[in-house]
Formats: structure tokens, C-alpha cells, sequence
């Protein structure tokens, strides 16, 4: 019984089928202390003539073979047919349309509308619906898949439009209301609770959902998710679903995220992301522990581009980063959604943990390009004879200078094999470039040093190492085994 995130919005093909749905959920107090059930009906005839539905045309491209239409009585089309190529017969049936439908809302009186990136995905036509049946053909403006918005554009003007709320002044427990078109049905409400903030999806780093329980179904997608006050904090994107219909998880982007999106489309039709050049793990608490962090908080920096921002502004691998430009790292997500707001080009500030003391480095943002994959490098010596595993139950070996050279390490020494009760984020291969220890980094240099260090420690302790693994480096923290 397997969970799964939806993201595309569904063809309406015979039956109602699609991505997010409408039955309403809630089941707790008010809004205030001590009354009733809100009314949610003022918020409805506010804000309800500013949300359209959208549907969307996709022409199959099934069938499309570049091959010239013929009739069966054309002489060429028994020579194709004979070779295993039937060209299309002239005459065919039209080529066959998919049909989607999802919601937006209007952010400007001259007809600009934000929806989900997913709803027009591939499409080659976008018709828009007004609250009053209007029905307008919208242009795409711009769409950022990593963010899940794009900005559609109609002729028209004096439109209502919503209001921006701050979803950062959200409270968990908090009511919230969605209006879109689920299955098809125009201007549906359903209401709910923010069940939790700062969400993190798989594969969706830069984007802290808002969790709800409002009922949102296919078509729902791109509609806005309202506060009480009647301004909109977020848009709804995705639901966590068995069957692909709503079961009480439904996620949004929160606005502030979107509009940073829809103003970068608007000034140059294209999404810009800032980045500092240094590749992170999560704080775990043990490394915590071995940093002299007081608590597991921050982004640890376990790799630094050569020439990049960071490494231009002194950041080094061990740093853990607490802040930037005042605001607390809480956990590793948050930096990259930090960084990558930030217009390339402008300096920030960045609160770092080194050696038990914090310390203030400024960083000039670049742009992100495209991340190329490094191929992976497990390449080691092989010592002559094989080792014995040493206290935490490692078979190591000390890397000659060609290895080193190889491997482009200037120190280090390389596992060979494991033993079977070695429990924790290491293999064959990988190369042990240092190990922490109360707030201090040592560099391991020789098999015979690392042991030595390692016999310092009591049984049962918990070792942190900064390893490398192809290109990648990373820290990782082993516990020395009880008992031999």
C-alpha cells in the first residue's frame, strides 16, 4: 500500500479523472476561542470573481510519422507498406486532442492569472474562465517547473483580483480556504486547517509546502488557498494520495515563493537562482557533537566548489552555517531555499560555526546553471596484502602519491572493505580525509595515525569523518564498536 505524490493535473476523458478533490473535512473548533464554526461566506463573495478555471488542449502527437498522407490506391503506399511503413491514409480521422483542466487566479487587473507550471505543461492552447462566463485565450507568459508556477496573460481589463497575504504569519491549526474547479465543477470551496509548515517533499527542495486537510482534487491545481482574512498565502500544487484523490494531505506553495517566481517572469521571462558554491549534509546529533555545536541546527558544509563564491570568501569544508543575513539555518533545506531567492550578484551574510566560535563571512551570489552530473570515481589502491579492520571494524590502506594524485586528495587514506557490524554512511572506496572530534578537525594522513587516534577513544564512542566518494565529500559519523 504504497503512498504517492500527484503532480499533473488529469485529462477529462469520459469520466472525471485528474490530480487533487472537494469534500469538506474539518472537524474542529472555530476560528476564535470560544465560537462556533466560521462562516466562510463573505470570504467566498469576495474573492470567488477572481479565480478562473483553465482549460487546457494538448494535440496528441501520436501518429506523426513525417511521412506524406496517401490513399490505398496510391501506387507508393503498397511500396511503404511492403518495407514495414504505412503512411498515414489521407482522409484519417483528425488527430485527437487531450483535454485538461486546472485553476488559477488573477493577480492584476489587466489580466495577468497564476497557475501551476503542471496545468499548461505542453499545451498548445489555454482557455481561461471568468466567475462571470467569460471565456478568453491566455497566453503563457513564462513557467518555472522547479517552483511548479507559470504566469498566463488575457486581453481584458478592470478584472478583480486577489489579495497577497504572508504565509509566514500562518499558524498551524490556522483555517484556510481553497476555491477552484475540482473535476470540472466551477467555483468549489472547501475548507480546512494548516496542519503543518515548512514542508519537505522528495524532489522538491526549494519549496517549504504548507500542509493543509483541505479537500483539493484534480482540477484544483493552481487555484489559490485563502486565510481567513481573505488574502491568499499559497497555492494548491500537490496531494499525497493512494487512490489520486484527496485523502486528507493536500500541499501549497506558499505565495511569497510564487510571487518571487511570477515578478522574475514578469521582468525577464525567466526564473534566476542564486548560488554560494558548497555542497551540505544535514547536523546530525552526533555531529553536533563533534563540531561542539549546542544543538543539531545549521547546514553543514561538506564540499566547496574550487573558485566559486564560498571558497572566494573563505567558507571552508567543517563550516556549519547558522545564518544568513540574520535569519536562522534551522536544518540544511533551508539553505538552498534561502540562497537560491537571493538575486545573483548580491552579497550576503553568512553566521558560521568553526572550531567552536562563530564567525560573520560576506558572499557575493552567483547564478545557478545547470548541475552536470559527476561521474562517479571508486577508483583505489589495492594494497598488497589485506588488512585487518581497526577499532570501528575498517580495512584501510595508505594511498601512494600517484593514488593521491588520482584521487585528488592531498592526504587521506582509503577503505578498503568494511566489516559486517559497521553501521553508518560508508563503503569501499571512499577515502578518509579527516576526522572531528570535540569542535577539532584532524587531517588523517596515515592508516597508523587514524588507528592511533582511534585507540584514544572509548568503546562505544561516536567518530565523525569527513570522507570523500568520487567527487562528492561528505561527513559521516560511526560508532566504535562496545565489544571486540
Amino acid at each position: 500500500m504504497s503512498m504517492r505524490f500527484h503532480l499533473r493535473s488529469g485529462a477529462l476523458a469520459g469520466a472525471f479523472v485528474f490530480l487533487l478533490s472537494a469534500a469538506f473535512a474539518p472537524l474542529a473548533a472555530g476560528q476564535g476561542r470560544g465560537v462556533g464554526l466560521p462562516d466562510f461566506t463573505d470570504l467566498y463573495e469576495k474573492n470567488s470573481a477572481a479565480v478562473v478555471s483553465i482549460d487546457v488542449t494538448q494535440k496528441s502527437k501520436r501518429g506523426r510519422t513525417g511521412m506524406p498522407e496517401l490513399s490505398e490506391d496510391d501506387p507508393f503506399y503498397e511500396f511503404f507498406r511492403r518495407f514495414g511503413q504505412v503512411p498515414p491514409r489521407r482522409g484519417q480521422e483528425r488527430e485527437p486532442e487531450a483535454q485538461s483542466v486546472g485553476s488559477g487566479f488573477i493577480i492584476g487587473s489587466d489580466g495577468l492569472i497564476i497557475t501551476n507550471a503542471h496545468v499548461v505543461d505542453g499545451a498548445d492552447e489555454v482557455t481561461v474562465k471568468l466567475f462571470d462566463k467569460r471565456e478568453f485565450k491566455a497566453k503563457v507568459l513564462g513557467a518555472d517547473k522547479r517552483t511548479d508556477i507559470a504566469l498566463l496573460k488575457i486581453e481584458a481589463r478592470d478584472l478583480p483580483k486577489v489579495s497577497i497575504g504572508d504565509p509566514d504569519k500562518l499558524r498551524v491549526g490556522e483555517w484556510v480556504v481553497a476555491i477552484g474547479k475540482p473535476f470540472g465543477l466551477d467555483s468549489t470551496m472547501t475548507a480546512g486547517i494548516v496542519s503543518a509548515k515548512g514542508r519537505d517533499l522528495p524532489q522538491e527542495n526549494l519549496v517549504p509546502f504548507i500542509q493543509t486537510d483541505v479537500a483539493i482534487n484534480p482540477g484544483n491545481s493552481g487555484g489559490p488557498l485563502f486565510n481567513m482574512k481573505g488574502d491568499v498565502v499559497g497555492i494548491n500544487s500537490l496531494i499525497y494520495s493512494r487512490t489520486g484523490g484527496y485523502m486528507g494531505l493536500a500541499f501549497a506553495i506558499p505565495i511569497d515563493v510564487a510571487m518571487n517566481t511570477v515578478n522574475q517572469l514578469k521582468e525577464k521571462g525567466r526564473v534566476t537562482r542564486g548560488r554560494i558554491g558548497v555542497q551540505i549534509q544535514p547536523v546530525s546529533k552526533e555531529d553536533a557533537a563533534a563540531f561542539a555545536l549546542d544543538s543539531p541546527r545549521g547546514a553543514l558544509v561538506n564540499g566547496i566548489e574550487k573558485d566559486g563564491p564560498a571558497a572566494k570568501a573563505g567558507v571552508e569544508v567543517g563550516d556549519i552555517i547558522l545564518k544568513v543575513d540574520g535569519k536562522d539555518v534551522r536544518n540544511s533545506q533551508e539553505l538552498p531555499r534561502v540562497i537560491t531567492m537571493v538575486r545573483p550578484g548580491t552579497k550576503v551574510n553568512l553566521s558560521i560555526w568553526r572550531k567552536g566560535v562563530t564567525k560573520e563571512i560576506a558572499v557575493t551570489v552567483a547564478e545557478m546553471k545547470e548541475d552536470a552530473a559527476a561521474p562517479p570515481n571508486r577508483g583505489g589502491s589495492t594494497p598488497k596484502e589485506k588488512a585487518k579492520p581497526n577499532k570501528m571494524g575498517l580495512m584501510l590502506s595508505d594511498l601512494t602519491d600517484e593514488k593521491k594524485k588520482e584521487l585528488d586528495v592531498k592526504a587521506g587514506v582509503l577503505i578498503d572493505d568494511i566489516a559486517p557490524n559497521v553501521r553508518g554512511n560508508v563503503q569501499p572506496g571512499d577515502v578518509i580525509l579527516a576526522i572531528v572530534n570535540r569542535g577539532v578537525s584532524t587531517e588523517v594522513r596515515t592508516v597508523a595515525q587514524l588507528n592511533d587516534l582511534l585507540g584514544k577513544m572509548d568503546k562505544g564512542a561516536s567518530v565523525t569523518l569527513q570522507l570523500k566518494r568520487g567527487e562528492q565529500q561528505f561527513f559521516t559519523t560511526l560508532r566504535i564498536p562496545a565489544s571486540e
